[in-house]
């Protein structure tokens, strides 16, 4: 008797972990999906500032987005990488960003 109460209460704990498991990674993918989205409507965001100037510098997207400058940074990196924008200068404060 005392060997099936083990095994039930065992069934039952591997089955409320699987559970919990399963529900997390759910959530997960929400969470990803939803910063995906943002991170994608942020990159718009700055593509419409080309809408009232030919250049911009990584401190107009801090300003924009409320972002620290190495969030900037990798905003316009990704840009630049997927050919939206283009980098003139390579250091400093000489740098700022074409729309291609």
């Amino acid at each position: 008797m005392k060997y099936l109460i083990y095994i039930i209460i065992a069934v039952v704990a591997v089955w409320l972990g699987k559970t919990i498991a399963v529900n997390q990674m759910k959530n997960d993918s929400r969470k990803r999906s939803k910063l995906s989205k943002n991170k994608e409507k942020n990159k718009e965001r700055i593509l419409d500032l080309f809408k009232h100037r030919d250049t911009i510098v990584n401190n107009d997207v801090e300003k924009l987005l409320g972002v620290s400058d190495a969030t900037a940074t990798n905003y316009l990196q990704e840009l630049e990488d997927e050919r939206r924008l283009e980098q003139v200068g390579s250091t400093g404060h000489a740098v700022y960003y074409r729309k291609l």
